[in-house]
């Protein structure tokens, strides 16, 4: 029996970055993704300050190609140290 693909490729596809409360952070984070989708700008993305401003959630709207484009573009975000969790 054959599963389903859970996503059906392309499409827009929301990536939440949540890292370090650092000055810079969502121009990392554009900087990291558009390797991975020529189509992404400034535009595209959201930002939100803890309460204390100790962290950042970066939303993103990616242009999803297939899962190893994604793969590549979580285990890319994961790298940078002022990263702590890419949804």
């Amino acid at each position: 029996m054959t599963q389903e693909p859970k996503i059906t490729f392309p499409c827009d596809y929301p990536i939440k970055v949540i890292g370090d409360g650092i000055d810079g952070l969502s121009d990392l984070v554009l900087n990291i993704a558009s390797r991975y989708d020529d189509t992404l700008t400034a535009d595209k993305l959201s930002e939100r300050e803890s309460r204390q401003g100790n962290y950042r959630s970066i939303t993103i709207r990616f242009r999803a190609t297939g899962e190893d484009q994604l793969a590549s573009l979580f285990s890319a975000l994961k790298k940078h140290d002022a990263v702590r969790m890419v949804l």
